[in-house]
């Protein structure tokens, strides 16, 4: 049975699947544009997510948004920098993301809070947002996807909406995605990750007080994310096949291996654990194809790199921002949207894979912090216009620019289109 919900029209621009920070940024932007907006999301805001710890670029479609004030308001930690344990001599060291450039801090978030922040932002900005709606297919017209069906909990039948572009921000279900694109998995980034959170911790020292702590262990890697009072986030990220190989449980081996940790060690010898364990394997890949005839792919439905240095949400964000400027000229112009949408897609592409060589780079713990640094500048800034140690705060911090995505220009595009026929 196919039906409409009551108050909501059949037929939109844009038609997001997805509320989380990527479609629901998108859907911000697109809205205050003037176009019509459906987001799609198959849970029920606030909810829990992980990837608390933000980073600079994230407060850029943020200010877009007019959020920078509500989230100082909201009390989340501000987040300067990072302490790292990490590198052939394991001697800890820190970095600043002043050094980066004009965006001192970002912060250390409970999600369910700033997820729910963002999607609310986009009602206010005109999109209409159901939740716990399920996408079960797309509608396809010659070739084209021209709308979605879908369900909502306690609504009976099939609702089927029309748009004039699909925008898949579903996240890790890539619900789009896996209907028209293979993925790639970044083999050398196979891992698994598991976490918890805790209760009474110490802080780290002086101006690393809200820093992100990143420690290096023989076996993987501990994150430790302040993110309010004494409540940590604390994750350990290993290779899937060591897990495999191990004899011990997720758990176990948690535990085992904050036994072998320095500073976190200390962080955590007064606290108590607040909840159970929760844990995430394999996730570092890329879609074959990011776009297609009536949708494209943004946030992690459309890649996904590593929890290291938090960059997820940021990337997400900052491209939903470009899509959105795009979208908005596609539905202003529909000759430009395939030649636009491969432009986009090349510049996601390019961006995201700095970000993934630079970290598989990383993971190599053998090396000394000035091979890092040395690795981020031969990424972003080969003409060493910068010193080293800026170019790899800036690339971190999402601060190493990609104009071809994050300020897409189509007005040639557009001009093509636009000029008059010849006689």
């Amino acid at each position: 049975m196919s039906s409409t919900l009551q108050g909501i029209t059949d037929d939109f621009d844009v038609i997001i699947i997805g509320g989380g920070p990527a479609g629901a940024t998108a859907a911000g932007l697109l809205s205050e544009r003037g176009r019509r907006v459906l987001v799609l999301d198959r849970e029920r805001f606030p909810r829990y997510h992980i990837g608390e710890s933000l980073i600079p670029g994230f407060m850029l479609p943020m200010a877009e948004l007019g959020l920078t004030e509500r989230m100082e308001a909201k009390g989340f930690e501000r987040k300067y920098g990072g302490t790292v344990v990490w590198g052939n001599n394991e001697i800890p060291w820190n970095f600043a993301f002043a050094t980066g450039g004009k965006i001192p801090y970002a912060y250390h978030t409970r999600r369910a809070d700033l997820d729910t922040m963002i999607l609310d932002r986009a009602r206010e900005l005109g999109a209409i947002v159901v939740e716990e709606a399920t996408v079960k297919d797309t509608i396809e017209e010659d070739g084209r996807a021209v709308g979605v069906q879908y369900t909502v909990r306690g609504v009976e039948g099939v609702v089927e909406t029309r748009g004039s572009l699909i925008i898949d921000a579903s996240g890790q279900a890539r619900v789009i995605g896996r209907k028209y694109s293979e993925v790639n998995w970044h083999e050398q980034l196979q891992n698994v990750a598991v976490w918890t959170y805790f209760d009474g911790c110490h802080r780290l020292p002086g101006d690393e007080w809200s820093n992100i702590l990143i420690e290096g262990v023989k076996d993987g890697w501990f994150w430790g994310i302040p993110i309010d009072k004494g409540v940590f986030s604390v994750g350990f990220v290993t290779p899937s096949a060591t897990a495999k190989a191990s004899e011990q449980s997720l758990e176990d081996l948690f535990k085992s291996q904050v036994a072998k940790t320095g500073k976190l060690k200390e962080l955590l010898k007064d606290a108590h654990q607040t909840s159970g364990f929760r844990s995430a394997r394999d996730w570092s890949y890329t879609n074959e194809r990011f776009y297609g005839n009536g949708w494209v792919l943004v946030g992690d439905a459309a890649a996904f790199v590593d929890p290291l240095f938090s960059p997820g949400v940021a990337l997400a964000t900052m491209a939903a921002s470009s899509l959105a400027k795009i979208v908005d000229q596609i539905i202003e112009h529909p000759q430009i949207e395939e030649k636009a949408l491969d432009r986009y897609a090349s510049a996601y592409k390019d961006f995201f894979d700095r970000i993934r060589v630079f970290v598989e780079g990383f993971y190599d713990r053998s090396k000394t912090k000035g091979f890092y640094f040395d690795l981020a500048q031969t990424i972003t800034d080969p003409e060493k216009k910068n010193d080293a140690h800026v170019d790899f705060v800036q690339l971190i911090s999402g601060l190493a620019r990609n104009d071809a995505l994050f300020n897409p220009d189509l007005s040639d595009l557009i001009a093509d289109v636009s000029a008059p026929a010849a006689d």
